[in-house]
């Protein structure tokens, strides 16, 4: 990205819908659409001038096969011309797919371009496209073995927990935080202008399609807890593990996308951007461990800018599990009230997929909110991955 500066003339996000909550309703290529055709609408700009879409989806089966992005463009209306490519990146793809665009702006291949991505997890559950039901094997291969025990996520966050010493106090403790924190920042307006409402159709039981419409305009994981009441679930990973369901991400449905361009490309549009890409990286950590890859992130990214942790204003960790967010914080001495500051995935859900482009929008609209200059936005990912993005506001 040396030859041209990287831009963000905006970003939104559809609200994020609860497992069989308001979106399961919404094929996700449709969710997909809303938000693809609401970042340029936004914009003014005519959808032409986009030279490709970048989208990130994890369960490339059945309803998000068929390169989803492409079927999404197209469905909404938007022009056949402009060509676009899923990628799986796991839990970090369409942050993966952001940075991927933004290269492809940076390099001069495009002088325009949108990031997004989506998972309809209440229709394509996670796991799906492995399932041994389909009889078409195993994703690991034996050689894999060979090298790498195979651990799950929910064994890799215990892992975690116990090599930075968090405790199942610490993890519930920073699980009510995360639902205070989303419902203090919807009372009082803090993702005005980052959402766009959905209108879904009404099915029964079976999912035929009965109506009325309702229209999802709030994300709908958010619920009032309590010590005492996170303290009562038991847990998830291991039969003595510290995460529950209290403290770790909730399969939910959801949508973003990021409108990207050359400065220069910008100005001749009259648009004036909100943000540029400072930088970006995806790095590889221990696939036994799994989860740490915004560590290695995030230090990538302070070394390669020069700057300190306490040089950025606003950090988007993914809460994949309260472990991840904690050990971060732990071994990079970020400030707590920085990160995260309106709640994350153990309160508002994480559609895997469309979660990378989601925290781009929350951060982004963030730094304008708060009129603060910087962000991080990093996630963990399946398979030992950590993706990462630094913002600088405009």
């Amino acid at each position: 990205m040396a030859n041209n500066s990287v831009v963000i003339i905006d970003a939104v996000r559809t609200p994020i819908g609860k497992r069989n909550g308001g979106l399961a309703s919404v094929h996700p290529a449709h969710l997909l659409g809303i938000v693809q055709a609401a970042v340029v609408e936004r914009s003014g700009i005519d959808p032409g001038e986009v030279g490709q879409v970048v989208g990130g989806c994890v369960t490339q089966v059945g309803e998000q096969s068929f390169n989803i992005t492409r079927t999404a463009w197209l469905a909404a209306g938007l022009p056949i011309a402009v060509a676009a490519t899923t990628v799986d990146t796991q839990c970090g793809s369409s942050q993966q797919a952001t940075n991927l665009a933004a290269a492809l702006v940076g390099a001069g291949v495009v002088d325009v371009a949108v990031a997004c991505g989506v998972e309809a997890m209440s229709r394509v559950p996670i796991g799906a496209s492995s399932s041994k039901k389909l009889g078409f094997g195993s994703p690991i291969d034996d050689r894999y073995r060979d090298h790498f025990e195979m651990t799950s996520q929910f064994e890799g966050a215990e892992r975690i927990a116990d090599k930075w010493g968090i405790s199942r106090e610490d993890a519930d403790a920073y699980g009510l935080a995360s639902q205070q924190r989303a419902a203090a920042a919807w009372a009082e307006g803090r993702f005005d202008g980052q959402w766009v409402p959905v209108e879904a159709p009404g099915v029964d039981a079976d999912g035929t399609p009965t109506g009325p419409n309702h229209v999802v305009d709030r994300d709908e994981g958010i619920r009032e807890s309590s010590l005492d009441k996170l303290a009562t679930l038991l847990p998830v990973g291991r039969p003595d593990g510290v995460h529950t369901a209290g403290n770790s991400s909730q399969i939910s449905d959801g949508a973003g996308a990021v409108l990207m361009m050359t400065e220069q490309r910008a100005g001749e549009l009259g648009l004036t951007p909100k943000a540029r890409i400072v930088d970006t990286c995806v790095i590889g950590v221990d696939p036994e461990f799994m989860l740490t890859g915004p560590i290695d992130a995030t230090q990538h990214l302070l070394n390669r800018s020069g700057l300190s942790i306490d040089d950025v204003d606003v950090f988007e960790i993914n809460e994949a599990f309260a472990s991840v967010v904690l050990a971060w914080a732990k071994e990079l001495g970020a400030d707590p009230a920085r990160t995260n500051p309106n709640g994350g995935a153990i309160a508002v859900g994480h559609p895997l997929g469309g979660s990378g482009a989601i925290l781009m929008t929350r951060a982004l609209h963030e730094l304008e909110r708060s009129h603060s200059r910087r962000a991080i936005i990093s996630m963990c990912c399946g398979g030992g991955l950590g993706t990462g993005t630094l913002i600088e506001r405009l």
